[in-house]
């Protein structure tokens, strides 16, 4: 069941931190942690625990930490359900640099077993979008739609279409940048609600190292917490005081 902010208050939470991509970043992973377990906060990480960076399987067993702990959960992010797939024997295209990474760091870690079995069965039930009062977390990109039903329990093991598949890629257009990936828009952005702050990763949309935002037409304000970790950048994330979530 998905954590409301008065049942996060109940449990003791005086807020909660959303971070964005951590992408092997074990180090800024655990930064962000220690810092929300010192400030009694509970951690919503938005999807792509893993790949690019030095060390995935110490970013998986720190956010299955969490989990257990009852501390934080994490999003579904179209990079774990990629290697969800490679996991389980899923025909998947391996970027050397990106899942091939995570799986080499995997097969040589001395809990590879466990925590491959571990990962496939957290991605495979990982939410794909979280409502906190005025708060939104999804990892690509809102539809309006998600607004009126929760994500499907099974969102990480099954194909994602229709609202799953918007929330982990995005919206997508059937063409490429230079830099050889898909162009993504952000027409979306005009259909959040006013009152309402939406928080995604995905895109590294960051002109100066600090999280991108964008205003739309309804009123509604969208924060791009994907600053590159893993990849060179740093890791970002925002606290917000449960007081300021509650109805």
């Amino acid at each position: 069941m998905s954590p409301t902010p008065r049942a996060l208050r109940e449990a003791g939470f005086r807020g909660i931190r959303v971070v964005g991509d951590v992408h092997g970043d074990a180090k800024g992973f655990a930064a962000a942690i220690a810092g929300a377990e010192a400030a009694g906060l509970f951690l919503v990480q938005l999807g792509d625990l893993t790949d690019h960076g030095p060390d995935s399987p110490a970013v998986l067993r720190a956010m299955f930490g969490l989990l257990d702990a009852g501390r934080g959960l994490f999003l579904l992010g179209n990079h774990d359900h990629k290697l969800r797939r490679a996991l389980t024997g899923g025909a998947v295209r391996v970027e050397a640099a990106g899942l091939g990474r995570t799986l080499a760091q995997i097969a040589a870690a001395p809990d590879a077993g466990p925590l491959a079995a571990r990962a496939v069965a957290e991605i495979g039930r990982a939410p794909a979008w979280l409502r906190l009062g005025p708060l939104f977390c999804v990892h690509a990109a809102f539809h309006d739609g998600m607004l009126l039903h929760p994500p499907p329990p099974d969102a990480g093991a099954t194909r994602p279409e229709g609202h799953v598949g918007r929330a982990i890629y995005g919206q997508v257009t059937s063409r490429r940048g230079p830099d050889g990936f898909p162009i993504r828009l952000t027409g979306w952005v005009d259909h959040v609600p006013a009152g309402m702050t939406v928080l995604v990763g995905h895109d590294n949309r960051s002109k100066d190292g600090r999280p991108a935002v964008l205003g739309g037409a309804r009123g509604g304000r969208v924060v791009f917490l994907d600053t590159g970790a893993g990849k060179g950048g740093a890791l970002a994330w925002q606290d917000f005081p449960l007081d300021a979530l509650l109805d």
